[in-house]
């Protein structure tokens, strides 16, 4: 069991990806904290893995706020000891639809949660994992990181933020045992894809609608696959790699710990610019 006596934190995981990958951190014998905003999911996440043996705790989190991301991390550390992994998965999609029609509040609510949400996060577990010289942290990321899509200048904005966060804190993280790295999950059936497919029929954008569509129809991006690389990011296996974005779509992460020596050697897997030859 590839988790077995590690204490993780998982935001959003009452439902999604969030739940998927608690589930599959049970099966690797993780201990959990589970944080979300909603009572009901997070008891049926927990349900769920202590069928599987896990010990789980859950606290009901506002990741936008200071006070209940601090609570989050007391509580765990209080009950478990410590922490050896945080998933920063809580996010949202936002307002659909051109950057000047958007509305204001819902605009600023998709920075707040999706990257002031990770940075409260991190800036808490952080201490912990540098003081006991060992830490996994993993922030999802999205295909708004990589590609600009028409109406949803939010979400965009935000996921490429969070890669870039991560590739900070890594820097920042040079000599200390702690690794962080970007997920991007693909394109999977969940809550946001339905709200961004009806979002997207509602402003005639046919591309965002079709996609989504698509995705919420049974041709999305495999939702176990995504858990999968959360478990490879918070094991040994993942090594030293860190401040990288790895694709559970387009990457074969399975084969890469050969090759992290190199991977670490290099800009592979980075943002960066790319200029014309």
């Amino acid at each position: 069991m590839r988790l077995k006596d590690r204490v993780a934190i998982i935001t959003g995981a009452g439902r999604g990806i969030g739940r998927a990958i608690a589930l599959a951190y049970a099966q690797e014998g993780a201990t959990m904290t589970l944080a979300a905003r909603s009572a009901g999911e997070l008891e049926e996440t927990a349900r769920l893995a202590q069928e599987l043996g896990a010990a789980t705790h859950i606290v009901l989190t506002d990741v936008t706020k200071q006070d209940d991301v601090d609570e989050m991390v007391r509580q765990t550390v209080d009950r478990f000891s410590t922490v050896d992994i945080l998933v920063n998965n809580a996010g949202i999609g936002g307002p659909v639809g051109l950057l000047q029609d958007n509305d204001v509040a819902e605009w600023i609510q998709t920075i707040q949660v999706n990257v002031v949400g990770t940075y409260l996060c991190c800036r808490a577990v952080l201490p912990v994992m540098i003081a006991q010289d060992r830490g996994k942290i993993v922030n999802l990321a999205g295909a708004g990181a990589t590609a600009a899509w028409r109406n949803t200048s939010a979400y965009c904005a935000s996921k490429a933020a969070v890669v870039r966060l991560t590739e900070n804190i890594w820097l920042e993280l040079d000599g200390k045992n702690v690794q962080i790295n970007s997920l991007g999950p693909g394109s999977i059936d969940t809550r946001m894809w339905e709200q961004l497919r009806d979002g997207a029929e509602l402003v005639g954008d046919q591309d965002l609608f079709e996609l989504g569509k698509r995705v919420t129809s049974g041709g999305g991006a495999s939702i176990d696959r995504a858990a999968d690389l959360a478990v490879f990011f918070a094991s040994d296996d993942s090594g030293k790699l860190s401040g990288r974005l790895i694709s559970a779509v387009a990457d074969d992460f399975d084969n890469l710990p050969p090759r992290i020596p190199e991977i670490m050697a290099s800009d592979a897997f980075i943002v960066r610019k790319v200029e014309l030859d």
